[in-house]
């Protein structure tokens, strides 16, 4: 049985969700942040590269998201949730894939700066996040999905930095990331797996 060690608001709850909506047995360890809202040192411990999710499979550490949820979806789901080389949108899938790491580094870039909001850096980082905002906008009006007609693990991956008010959540000029958004937290699946390790969850006494 895989075991995910969720570290309390972070994006190891994509991987709850994952194994939710594959409907694969897990067990979750959860991590609680230490008053400074860091990583405890029981979480980085896991592995060398101290990032969540972190997920135990045997004797092995896995960590990264795209790297997981493509692990398991063709270790233990026969390749559900995924888009294979061969099919017309595959392109498409692995870009989304990868897509919320180029907003993640954009965040912490904006972390770097502070209050600067002049400046070439300041300005490299507007132009960068308004066309990864304009480049949402046109996908989701054509098509229902990020990757295409079916939901898959790049809706997975996406959505968490579609949803946060510090990356693209926050901007007012996405209605059609917003749509998205509240259309893919109706799914059952991404609803339970909030309920058992989301931004709001409660933690088990034990942890």
């Amino acid at each position: 049985m895989l075991i995910i060690h969720h570290l309390g608001v972070s994006q190891s709850d994509r991987i709850v969700w994952l194994m939710v909506e594959l409907g694969l047995p897990y067990e979750l360890v959860w991590h609680r942040r230490g008053p400074d809202g860091l990583a405890p040192a029981s979480y980085l411990a896991l592995h060398p590269a101290a990032t969540a999710p972190v997920v135990q499979d045997g004797d092995r550490m896995l960590c990264e998201s795209a790297a997981i949820v493509e692990y398991v979806c063709h270790k233990y789901a026969g390749g559900r949730l995924t888009v294979r080389p061969d099919q017309p949108n595959h392109y498409d899938y692995v870009y989304w894939m990868h897509f919320n790491n180029n907003i993640l580094g954009l965040f912490f870039s904006r972390l770097a700066l502070g209050d600067q909001t002049e400046g070439t850096v300041a300005q490299f980082v507007r132009r960068r996040e308004d066309g990864y905002a304009r480049l949402v906008e046109q996908t989701l009006a054509a098509t229902p999905f990020l990757a295409g007609p079916e939901f898959t693990c790049a809706d997975i991956m996406s959505l968490y930095c579609l949803r946060s008010p510090r990356m693209l959540g926050g901007r007012d000029d996405l209605p059609n990331a917003r749509a998205y958004v509240e259309r893919i937290s109706r799914r059952p699946a991404y609803i339970k797996a909030m309920e058992i390790a989301g931004p709001t969850a409660t933690p088990p006494p034990a942890a």
